[in-house]
């Protein structure tokens, strides 16, 4: 999992919760390592946490990308008809039968998973709406690629750049696995009866319009983002509750504390993001010689890529950490702008 795409997710399962709902959140073992148990809510029992074979136990030998996504779906589609079956073999399986898959868009198969069961599910798209969009248009042959021409001319939305498309459009050989794996998004979306979006009408009206006249089945539930930050209605909703990485919560909070407000640039790039020493350098050097302070999240596993001794020269402008609370470290008074590789989550 991506912490960007079990965000909104774990935010849905939530509202679902308060309305009555008893919702399970499943992810993989070897996920498992790395989340910890859902963080101590008003939720109770009603919201559960079960894992999943993905096959990477048995994996001893290097895998390719396709090799992984395929393993990936055989197992997932084993396990995960077994997790159900045992949900509806339960003991309080009468007073909370299963009645329902949401599934991220990128795990199409497990719709026949979900109807062999003699239930219906959905997709969560969890990019938005017009990302979305995008990647519909080149899956149906209405944006053909590579560019014909200087922009891309789509439905709903303003005249688009090559630099504006996802990287895997604007370059279709970088990332062969992935535009494979976000065009299966779509294999079976005309089948679906409901497709949800972590996105909000008043953001996207265009798209959203455009999508209703082509009959899509469209259900907008965000900003899925914790109630504190929100509309409050969730009692101690003050984060996810799930993190791929331990957050270096006081070291960030205490160092902002010591900033003027709007002093401080943030940059962080997901949990996936790959740089290479070239970009990190540049990076690096371009936040040491700006006039802010800085606070930059470089992953434990990126931390090598930094310039020599770039840790010890930032000592008091910057602070470098692996990971953050990147909701308290937004809503920070200190914070006046936020450097990201545009995740939408």
């Amino acid at each position: 999992p991506a912490q960007g795409h079990m965000n909104p997710m774990v935010q849905f399962a939530k509202r679902l919760v308060s309305k009555g709902q008893r919702v399970t959140i499943v992810t993989t073992f070897s996920s498992s390592k790395s989340v910890p148990t859902l963080n101590p809510t008003s939720f109770g029992s009603n919201l559960k946490m079960e894992f999943i074979s993905d096959g990477s136990e048995q994996v001893k030998d290097s895998e390719t990308i396709e090799e992984s996504i395929e393993r990936f779906r055989i197992s997932t589609t084993k396990s995960l008809t077994n997790l159900m079956t045992k949900i509806r073999n339960s003991s309080d399986a009468s007073q909370y039968p299963l009645k329902f898959v949401v599934y991220h868009s990128g795990m199409p198969w497990v719709l026949d998973v979900a109807r062999r069961q003699g239930i219906d599910g959905a997709p969560f798209f969890t990019t938005s709406c017009a990302v979305a969009t995008i990647f519909h248009h080149v899956h149906e042959g209405t944006l053909q690629l590579p560019l014909e021409g200087p922009r891309a001319i789509m439905p709903s939305m303003p005249p688009l750049e090559l630099n504006d498309l996802p990287t895997f459009l604007s370059d279709v050989e970088s990332y062969p696995a992935f535009l494979k794996l976000a065009m299966n998004q779509y294999s079976n979306l005309n089948q679906v009866n409901c497709i949800f979006y972590s996105s909000f009408d008043k953001l996207e009206k265009e798209v959203l319009k455009w999508m209703e006249s082509q009959d899509w089945p469209v259900k907008m539930i965000g900003p899925t983002i914790p109630s504190v930050f929100l509309d409050k209605r969730l009692e101690d909703d003050k984060d996810y509750g799930l993190s791929l990485f331990k957050p270096n919560v006081e070291t960030c909070m205490k160092w902002l504390d010591s900033k003027k407000p709007g002093s401080v640039v943030y940059a962080s790039f997901g949990s996936l993001a790959d740089l290479s020493i070239e970009q990190t350098a540049e990076l690096a050097w371009g936040l040491e010689n700006s006039s802010f302070n800085f606070l930059w999240v470089v992953r434990e596993t990126e931390k090598d890529k930094l310039p020599e001794n770039f840790v010890e020269e930032i000592s008091g402008k910057g602070l470098v950490v692996s990971w953050c609370p990147q909701l308290q470290v937004l809503a920070h008074k200190a914070v006046g702008c936020f450097l990201t590789h545009c995740g939408w989550n």
